[in-house]
C-alpha cells in the first residue's frame, strides 16, 4: 500500500538532508579537486551509517572485478595493494552488487566500457529479482542509477556500469515492495544519486531493515533514485576512516582512484 505524507512530514524529510547535500554541493564545486577523503559517519532514524559521496566530473570512479591474473580481486585489500602497485592509490571502495559462487557479476556488468556478463531480467525470490531492480552506472563526467528496463531501452554511455537489486528508490518513491513491517535486519549497502549529480555510497554500521535502508537514500540524503547493492558481505574500504572491512570472498568491486603521489599527501 502506497503512503502518503503530509506537507508537514515533507517539510521535515526535506530539512534533515539540507546539511548533508550542502556537504555534498560544496564538494560538487566545479573547481573541486579530486575527492580523497569523502565519507563521514551518519545516524539516521536511531541507526549508524557511513556516507561516501563522490562527484563524477572530477572523482575517477571504476567498477573492479578481475586482475591481470584473470581471477577475481576478491576483497578490497586486494584491489589496494594491486593498484599501489601501478602507482595509483585507492581512496574508496566498496562492493558492487551481489555475484556467483565464482564471484561473476549476476546481472550486466561492464568495465572500461567491455561488457563482460548480460543483464538478468528474469524476476524471482530473491533480493536482486524483486522488481524493478537497477543499474548503476559511470560514464564521462556523469553517473546514474537507472532502473533496469528502462536502462536496456536506452543506454547511456556508460564506461562502467553494474546490474543489482532492488532499487530502492524508485523517481522518489520507495520500491513498492519495500515495507515499513519488514523485519529482516542485516549490514546493507548501497548507492544512489543527489540532486547535484553527486554519487552517494552508503553502508550501514549496524543490522537495519530495507525500508530504514530506504529511507535513509530518500530522506536524509536526498536521492531521487537509490539501488541497493547488497547485504550481510556489505565492505567498505575508507583510508581516512581507518576502515577496511575483509568479508570476502566478494564479487565486483567499486572503487575511487587517485594517483598515489596525490594520496600520500593526505
Amino acid at each position: 500500500m502506497e503512503s502518503f505524507e503530509t506537507k508537514a512530514q515533507e517539510a521535515a524529510r526535506r530539512g534533515a538532508a539540507t546539511v548533508l547535500i550542502a556537504l555534498i554541493g560544496l564538494a560538487l564545486d566545479a573547481g573541486a579537486a579530486p575527492a580523497v577523503a569523502a565519507c563521514t559517519p551518519k545516524t539516521f532514524d536511531g541507526a549508524n551509517f557511513t556516507v561516501c559521496a563522490f562527484d563524477p566530473r572530477h572523482d575517477d570512479i571504476r567498477l573492479f572485478w578481475k586482475g591481470p591474473n584473470d581471477r577475481p580481486y576478491g576483497s578490497l585489500s586486494a584491489l589496494a595493494g594491486a593498484l599501489q602497485a601501478k602507482g595509483q592509490r585507492l581512496a574508496f571502495a566498496m562492493n558492487a552488487g551481489m555475484f556467483k559462487e565464482d564471484q561473476s557479476p549476476v546481472g550486466l556488468y561492464v568495465e572500461s566500457s567491455r561488457k563482460l556478463h548480460n543483464a538478468d531480467t528474469r524476476g524471482g525470490g530473491t533480493n536482486f529479482h524483486l522488481k524493478p531492480n537497477g543499474v548503476f552506472w559511470v560514464g564521462d563526467g556523469v553517473a546514474g542509477v537507472t532502473e533496469t528496463n528502462r536502462y536496456l531501452a536506452n543506454p547511456p554511455p556508460a564506461r562502467y556500469a553494474t546490474q543489482s537489486g532492488p532499487m530502492l528508490i524508485v523517481d522518489g518513491k520507495i520500491h513498492p515492495k519495500i515495507q515499513p513491517t519488514g523485519t529482516s535486519e542485516k549490514i546493507r549497502n548501497g548507492v544512489g544519486i543527489g540532486d547535484s549529480g553527486a554519487v552517494v555510497f552508503a553502508i550501514a554500521d549496524q543490522p537495519v531493515t530495507f525500508d530504514a535502508f530506504a529511507r535513509l537514500f530518500r530522506d536524509a540524503l536526498g536521492c531521487r533514485n537509490a539501488l541497493f547493492l547488497d547485504g550481510s558481505v556489505s565492505s567498505l574500504y575508507a583510508p581516512e576512516l581507518k576502515r577496511d572491512d575483509e568479508l570476502e570472498p566478494i564479487g565486483p568491486i567499486v572503487g575511487v582512484v587517485t594517483p598515489d603521489a596525490l594520496g600520500a599527501r593526505q
